[in-house]
């Protein structure tokens, strides 16, 4: 890995990585990537995780079933807003030009190869559980005593749940709801010789595998040991007892994805009851796609085909496992020797000085916090604090994703039970949270929080907290911006950065946007914020130039960008420029990425990487060099909310945070971003041709891991003190990651 990648080196990028040879375009290729098939190149690697060796066990399966349950959303979504492209005749051609039937084609040809690949792995994978002692589905494992208890365990808790339905004229097919799964049992009836075909649908109350207990002989061969039986296997194994008087002569299972896309037309008058009605018709939404057993019953599938309305192309036949997210039951299996060493996150020091007084803290001076690896527990606790203080008049909050056990929701119901002005923006229009965040709006509401649900039409995306307290003779705003949502759970995987600052600009900028939010008023003359859909676009595509400006002057230029997706053809294009002009570009996109690196004449200047490990890489963060070398102290950089996407830019409120503290400016450029850079051990390299390879660590150069990184070293909070007197291992361009 090339240790000196920016504006203070004047090769290539792309050649001083020695990632791959320099492209030439072809006269008929696209500038640009499919986004579904980058997409899927995306989920490859998350899937390639889960043959990390360097990985406990149990970790690696969770890798598999992530792969899974990002393969089943992007179906639903993507793939059913194609189809429906489709069927509706229409033909735009997508950024590569290729239209939504040649993205199908594309799209179900990576499918198949995806999916046989997840069986393979997850073979690999039951190997070596058993190896350790966890087996799965097992029937080699059923002995005796486990077979009783099995049998008891079906006739009592799952013989009561299901209901077999015949499949004939008199009986109308039954409705399978979206991630459905059900059996199709193929009988004879013993008296007569009378076929028939029954269904038994699994019911989304049951889990996916029942655990044998440790007390049953047999379930395990020693302490830790475990036996994991699949629910529909324990059916099937069972049947008889489901079907007396028939004889069995097939069965198989199934499992149905359907359209969960929501839209919502702009002339919807009540959008609470619009929602509603819509979260009911997305579990009724059309099948996409039929998953079903290799040796399924041919006159069966053909049943199921039919009545579900879909042809051959929606189907995928498996030889393994059926609805690989499942496997998240047995990652939770408690064997700490078979995951990752367990991680507590420290809680930030600058406020711990302060006795805990959040306020007394932010009014020393702005703070950083870099989550996971810093608690989310200063978020809530700013919160709290603010509604147990008696100085505080109004909280603003933004809700994107809060979660299903949220302590911010709490902690806005305190303030407003005790007196306090709350309003939250909550956003119904965040895919799959879509009931939770109905829930969540009701029970603040209850409360006395004024409740905003933003545009009908944009999505309110920004991450944002404002308290209003009296001081004196007059009043000070306290803003938290995030990259990242308020929501406890993916706080712990995420990472994200959280910025809290007392900057009067800033705490205006922020009452103008929730303004804009809850009463349409237009932000005008906006002193630090840049805010989408208004003017965010505009100063990134400012910055890009500036950057080429400068470096045809003679001035360093380079760009380094961390995003999850990078997708908006209008940035695009500007980074290509940038390129032309000799700007050193540094791309750390996690995700999606329709930007060709390493093309002659078009982005030779260009490098794109994605860091896929044991957390989520989410925050966002833009730097941009400022006519000085990079990483420095005169560079602009800035953290948002916001991808590099056109629904972000142009349909979602997000936004674009300067950092301006010096102290805040060296950990998020030199310290978060830099070590993304310089990350050697869970890197990907994206190559011309749109394939990835991970980054190989130079030799004489030690491998450097990011998260590592963070997990063992001291608090950055606040602490930019501890850079210079050698707490924190500073991070270097020219002398290999760590100084």
């Amino acid at each position: 890995m090339s240790t000196s990648p920016t504006g203070t080196d004047p090769a290539p990028a792309a050649a001083a990585a020695g990632t791959t040879q320099m492209a030439v375009l072809g006269p008929d290729e696209s500038p640009y990537f499919n986004r579904e098939l980058s997409w899927l190149q995306f989920n490859q690697r998350v899937l390639a995780e889960a043959c990390n060796e360097a990985y406990p066990l149990l970790e690696r399966l969770r890798f598999l079933s992530i792969s899974g349950s990002n393969l089943d959303e992007f179906m639903m979504i993507r793939v059913a807003g194609l189809v429906g492209q489709v069927q509706r005749g229409f033909d735009a051609p997508s950024i590569d030009g290729r239209s939504p039937a040649q993205q199908l084609t594309a799209i179900r040809e990576t499918l198949a190869i995806l999916s046989q690949r997840q069986q393979a792995i997850w073979r690999q994978l039951r190997t070596g559980l058993a190896g350790a002692d966890i087996h799965v589905a097992d029937e080699e494992r059923v002995s005796p005593e486990v077979h009783k208890w099995l049998g008891r365990y079906f006739l009592n808790e799952i013989l009561p749940i299901i209901t077999p339905q015949a499949l004939d004229p008199a009986h109308p097919f039954p409705f399978v709801q979206n991630e459905g799964m059900g059996l199709l049992f193929t009988l004879k009836r013993e008296a007569t010789g009378e076929q028939l075909i029954e269904m038994v649908l699994l019911p989304s109350a049951l889990p996916r595998f029942v655990r044998v207990p440790d007390g049953v002989t047999g379930a395990g061969s020693g302490k830790g040991g475990a036996l994991y039986i699949s629910i529909a296997r324990l059916i099937q194994r069972y049947a008889e007892a489901l079907f007396p008087g028939f004889t069995i002569e097939g069965d198989g299972l199934f499992r149905v994805l359907r359209d969960s896309d929501i839209e919502i037309a702009e002339e919807a008058e009540d959008l609470v009851r619009t929602f509603r009605s819509a979260i009911q018709r997305r579990r009724r939404g059309q099948v996409i796609q039929l998953e079903i057993d290799e040796d399924f019953d041919p006159a069966a599938e053909s049943l199921l085909l039919d009545q579900l309305g879909i042809n051959e192309a929606a189907l995928i036949k498996t030889d393994g496992m059926i609805g690989i997210d499942g496997l998240a039951e047995i990652v939770r299996e408690d064997r700490p020797d078979l995951k990752f060493d367990a991680y507590s996150p420290r809680f930030p020091e600058r406020i711990r000085e302060h006795d805990g007084d959040a306020f007394s803290a932010i009014r020393e001076k702005d703070i950083v916090v870099h989550h996971p690896y810093e608690s989310f527990e200063v978020v809530v606790d700013f919160i709290r604090q603010a509604a147990a203080d008696p100085d505080v008049v109004a909280i603003k909050q933004t809700l994107y994703r809060a979660g299903s056990q949220s302590a911010v929701i709490g902690a806005l119901i305190e303030a407003a039970e005790a007196g306090k002005s709350v309003t939250a923006v909550v956003e119904l229009k965040a895919r799959f949270d879509e009931e939770q965040n109905l829930k969540w709006a009701s029970a603040l509401e209850r409360a006395g929080v004024q409740v905003i649900y933003g545009f009908t039409d944009w999505k309110t995306h920004a991450k944002v907290a404002m308290v209003v307290r009296r001081e004196g003779d007059t009043f000070r705003t306290y803003c938290h911006f995030g990259t990242g949502n308020y929501h406890p759970v993916t706080a712990k995987i995420y990472t994200d950065l959280s910025f809290f600052t007392a900057d009067a600009k800033m705490g205006r900028d922020a009452a103008k946007m929730f303004n804009f939010v809850t009463g349409y008023v237009e932000p005008h003359a906006l002193e630090r914020l840049h805010i989408a859909p208004i003017d965010l676009r505009t100063e990134i595509y400012d910055r890009i130039d500036t950057e080429i400006a400068n470096a045809q002057d003679g001035k360093p230029a380079a760009i380094w960008l961390k995003c999850n997706q990078l997708t908006d053809e209008g940035v695009i294009d500007r980074l290509y420029a940038a390129s032309n002009a000799g700007v050193q570009v540094e791309l750390v996109v996690r995700g999606i990425c329709c930007l060709r690196p390493g093309i002659a004449g078009l982005s030779e200047n260009i490098r794109v990487k994605s860091v896929i490990g044991r957390f989520l890489e989410h925050s966002r963060i833009y730097a941009f060099a400022n006519g000085h070398p990079m990483p420095s102290a005169h560079a602009a950089v800035f953290i948002a909310s916001a991808d590099m996407m056109s629904r972000n830019l142009d349909r979602r409120v997000e936004t674009l945070i300067p950092i301006l503290n010096r102290t805040v400016h060296d950990q998020v450029l030199q310290q978060v971003l830099l070590a993304n850079m310089l990350d050697s051990e869970q890197s990907w390299w994206l190559h011309p041709d749109g394939s990835y390879s991970r980054v190989e660590t130079e030799a004489g150069v030690k491998p450097f891991n990011c998260h590592r990184y963070f997990m063992t070293n001291p608090s950055l909070s606040g602490r930019g003190g501890s850079l210079e007197a050698g707490a924190v291992p500073k991070l270097s361009l020219r002398r290999g990651a760590v100084a």
